[in-house]
């Protein structure tokens, strides 16, 4: 019979391994001869990443422009592609379902603010992978300054075709900055490999980051919303560890939790399930219980400040989460494609959640 069991341990470890997880994916160099690299006080943004990339050839996508959709572009990128393409998308909505295969690596799909530019595609499927608005199946692609929509009405809740994927991320070394995912149901399908998203706005209700991917949200803002069909509480993540010597795992770092309604923090979709949680801002959007499972059990909650998730839980010494939070920073010899995670103004400091389900 399954029981809770609580390693700090491994969880120090994930925290180290979440951030190293990422090698540098300029081609032919680590970090430290990338293009990429940059002090921790840049401000990554479309011009920066541009002039950084050093890409040779840009493909714009527009109504006035050679590539009318998106998809277009995509299709143009040569197979076996080597060197970096820059996709560059005009400020409006870009309608069409968008795949990058997994034979077109080192795409750069940069709009002109996430405000501003815009896929949106409609689409409801009993399969996830299936009904994704934006799909990356290719190694090394970066995403800047779009936002992400499935327009899909999912019906009632127990109807089959439920899936409304906004972005699903297969491929690995991905890195998503400024971005926004919009959907009603299973908002982010974070599927599998590396990946980083920086300062982007995820929306959704039930299970709406999930999936199996290795990957950092730094400076995420997360916002609630509510799902009138049923009276079940959604959860924000659903991690997908099936093994012990499975990498994978999600950190949120220096982020915020609100919105409207309740929901748990996560819920256990396999039975090694791994979410961490560090200097983040928790609304009282959060139930108290903080996780969920369905199927197994165990976890627990760790240095929260008193929004949704209150004193009542076990805490850890202020030296204990410095220490997770130590470990996530470190970048391992250079070798992170960002720059050094450091502190911002405006959000809680101190505040750790630290989420561990495992069954024995």
């Amino acid at each position: 019979m399954a029981r809770p069991c609580l390693l700090l341990l491994p969880s120090l470890l994930l925290a180290a391994a979440a951030a190293a997880l990422l090698l540098a994916w300029a081609p032919g160099g680590a970090l430290a001869k990338s293009k990429l690299a940059k002090k921790s006080d840049d401000i990554v943004n479309g011009p920066l990443l541009t002039e950084k990339l050093g890409a040779k050839r840009t493909l714009i996508v527009g109504p006035d422009e050679e590539f009318k959709t998106v998809q277009s572009a995509i299709d143009a990128v040569p197979a076996g592609n080597s060197e970096w393409i820059i996709v560059h998308l005009r400020s409006g909505l870009h309608k069409g379902k968008v795949t990058i295969p997994a034979d077109k690596p080192f795409i750069f799909v940069r709009g002109n603010g996430k405000g501003r530019t815009s896929i949106s595609h409609e689409s409801a499927s009993a399969d996830n992978a299936e009904s994704a608005a934006f799909t990356v199946n290719a190694d090394n692609v970066i995403v800047f300054g779009i936002s992400f929509r499935n327009s899909a009405r999912v019906g009632l809740v127990n109807n089959q075709e439920i899936r409304s994927v906004s972005a699903m991320v297969a491929g690995d070394k991905v890195a998503f900055y400024h971005c926004a995912f919009y959907s009603p149901h299973h908002t982010l399908f974070d599927s599998a490999g590396r990946h980083y998203y920086e300062s982007c706005y995820i929306q959704g209700n039930i299970d709406f980051i999930f999936g199996g991917g290795q990957s950092i949200f730094q400076c995420p803002e997360i916002f609630v919303k509510p799902d009138r069909r049923t009276e079940i509480l959604g959860s924000i993540t659903a991690q997908d560890r099936k093994a012990k010597d499975d990498t994978s795992g999600f950190v949120f770092l220096k982020g915020k939790v609100y919105g409207v309604g309740e929901v748990y923090l996560g819920r256990v979709s396999a039975p090694n399930s791994r979410v961490i949680f560090a200097d983040t801002y928790l609304s009282k959007t959060i139930n108290p219980a903080g996780w969920t499972s369905i199927g197994y059990t165990g976890g627990t909650e760790k240095e929260c400040d008193a929004g949704g998730v209150q004193l009542h839980r076990a805490w850890l010494r202020r030296g204990q989460a410095r220490a997770v939070v130590a470990a996530v920073h470190h970048e391992r010899g250079g070798q992170v494609p960002h720059r050094r995670l450091h502190q911002r103004q405006g959000v809680a400091a101190g505040v750790l959640l630290l989420m561990i389900f495992r069954t024995e």
